[in-house]
């Protein structure tokens, strides 16, 4: 039997989870292969031999069909990439492994925006001191009005964090009947009255985030968006930071990712891009490997694994 693992590990990782793989069914030795130990022409072959998958391989690689794969452990949280994939074998997702540290950088990098944290590096790196009159253009994040989009783990994380600061916290969802909004109408009434908008939305919300609503937000509001940047009509919000409708944006994900070099983002005084490392956290690549071992164990015992997912439903 063969693991294919698609994830790039060190190889201290490699020799961690070759030492640690059971035998699979039958008693039979799983023998691993690394992508990235192979040439390019003979990767996608083994990728289709093999009956266990860790990682994300190139969506392309599953216009075949792939009788072999029994189990599928995705190293990340999001999967709306393989939406429209066909696979009978049993795929399970990261769930809550990323959720804290993306909702740490978003309320990170509120804060920063309040309390002109990049305007002071800059300082600094001048040797250049202003002092009082920043004070006068600093906020603070207590009592804040906030809508999260998305209630998945991180959304929640997001609301859980913020409770701390006594903010006024709704939710939406389009589909869960503990949200406290359920369409982009009733964003829309809420918006000019809300002081901060936290997107957490997956791909398949895609241009959600429209012109419209971005329109509706309170003057001086702020944007953060740790979900994916296909969700936000990005024309839209620059629009909106460039004529100071917006007092800024905390920008995790992007329309295009690297993010070209002409965009206006970049050089937008009231942007904080933190260029898609809000997952990233110790040991990031030691986590997947141990929730792939866990998830194969509870496979090979019959045994539910953890955070199942169903790729054409999203979720």
């Amino acid at each position: 039997m063969q693991l294919f693992v698609n994830t790039a590990l060190s190889d201290t990782l490699k020799t961690t989870l070759q030492r640690s793989l059971p035998p699979g069914p039958g008693n039979q030795p799983i023998a691993v292969v690394f992508r990235h130990d192979l040439s390019e022409d003979k990767q996608a072959a083994a990728f289709r031999n093999a009956q266990f998958v860790l990682g994300n391989p190139p969506v392309a690689w599953f216009d075949e069909s792939l009788p072999n794969l029994l189990f599928w452990q995705l190293d990340s949280a999001g999967f709306d990439g393989y939406r429209d994939v066909r696979v009978k074998a049993l795929v399970a997702n990261m769930g809550d492994y990323f959720a804290w540290p993306c909702a740490e950088t978003m309320v990170a990098g509120i804060l920063s925006l309040y309390r002109r944290i990049p305007e002071l590096a800059l300082l600094q790196d001048r040797n250049e001191w202003v002092g009082a009159p920043i004070r006068a253009r600093t906020n603070i994040m207590r009592h804040k009005q906030v809508i999260v989009l998305g209630t998945g783990t991180i959304g929640q994380a997001v609301r859980q964090m913020l409770s701390g600061f006594d903010c006024s916290v709704k939710m939406l969802a389009r589909t869960d009947p503990n949200a406290d909004l359920h369409s982009a109408e009733e964003l829309k009434r809420a918006l000019p009255h809300t002081d901060i908008v936290v997107n957490c939305l997956p791909g398949t919300a895609t241009g959600f985030y429209s012109a419209e609503l971005i329109a509706a937000m309170k003057p001086g509001s702020l944007y953060a968006n740790v979900g994916r940047g296909s969700t936000t009509d990005e024309p839209a919000l620059i629009a909106a930071l460039q004529a100071g409708q917006l007092g800024g944006a905390v920008l995790d994900v992007t329309a295009v990712e690297p993010l070209p070099t002409d965009n206006p983002l970049w050089n937008l005084p009231n942007v904080l891009l933190t260029q898609h490392t809000g997952g990233g956290q110790p040991d990031e690549e030691a986590g997947k490997v141990a929730q792939f071992l866990r998830n194969l164990n509870h496979y090979l015992t019959d045994e539910p694994v953890e955070n199942r997912v169903e790729l054409g439903r999203g979720y």
